[in-house]
Formats: C-alpha cells, structure tokens, sequence
C-alpha cells in the first residue's frame, strides 16, 4: 500500500548544492539527503492548520560537524559574516516530485568575501539566528572562497 492509499503523510527531500568559481565555473555539485526535525514536524502541522504564522523561507548554511538529529533546532556552528549569513530564499515555489504542487523548494545562492568550510544547511521560519528549524543535514566540507558562490535548493516533498 502506498502513502496515497493508505493515509500516511511524510515530509522527506534533498538538498542541492552548486558551488561556483567568480566565472561562474562549477567547481562542485552535490545532491544530498535531508532530516526533517521534530520541531520541524510541530511547525508544518501549525503551518497546515495556522497555529504557527511564520512559514519557512530561510536558508543558512555553517561549519558544524556533528550529524542531525530529530531534536535538533539550530545548526551546529551557522555561519553568519562573509556572504555566509542566513538568507531569504530567493525562490519560494512548489514544483512537482509524485503529484502536481507536492514538493516545497526554496533557493538561495551565498556570494563569500571569505573562506569557509561549509559542512551543513537548515531551514528556518526567521532571518535572525534562532526560530524554528524545518531541516538540517551535515555533509563532507564545500570548501568556499572569497569570490566564490554557493547556490542551496532546499526541496521537502509532502507525501
């Protein structure tokens, strides 16, 4: 039985990475697994039924090690100088994964005057460090430099 048959609903997605070069070249591209967390959960449910007001819309990326957990809230170690700071999604749409509308994305792209080794991601309901955290995932360093760019899509499909 599937989850269209049999009444479940999963939150579940990727991330995407593209990291660029100042010409533009493609230096890494990477597609990676995410964790929706508990408090991520509590925030789709108020979402859904508008107990909660602030919907998602911010990417931030940091240097944190430590693997994601469901009871995390915040990310490791989050970058916030340097072009590294968390960001509005400069993309907020639905696209299509099963079912027309089903999958969230969000994309932000970080333009760095420095240096960073950049070793997770998350999704957040404010600009300023705290808030509600939707997703985080960890991932081997995205070693970026001053002039380089670094373009995030976050997707979370419904299912």
């Amino acid at each position: 039985m599937d989850a269209q048959t049999d009444g479940t609903f999963k939150l579940t997605g990727k991330i995407h990475f593209e990291h660029r070069d100042k010409d533009g070249v493609l230096k890494d591209e990477r597609f990676i697994n995410n964790l929706v967390v508990s408090a991520g959960k509590a925030t789709a449910a108020g979402l859904i039924n508008t107990a909660v007001s602030n919907a998602i819309k911010y990417i931030a990326i940091g240097t944190g090690s430590v693997a994601p957990a469901a009871g995390d809230t915040a990310l490791g170690n989050e970058i916030t100088t340097s072009g590294g700071a968390r960001a509005l999604a400069t993309t907020l749409n639905r696209v299509t994964t099963t079912v027309t509308n089903d999958t969230a994305q969000w994309i932000v792209t970080f333009s760095f005057t420095g240096s960073f080794a950049v070793t997770e991601s998350g999704l957040f309901d404010q600009l300023s460090i705290g808030g509600n955290m939707l997703a985080r995932q960890t991932f081997t360093a995205i070693n970026v430099v001053n002039t380089d760019s670094l373009t995030v899509t976050w997707k979370v499909q419904c299912s």
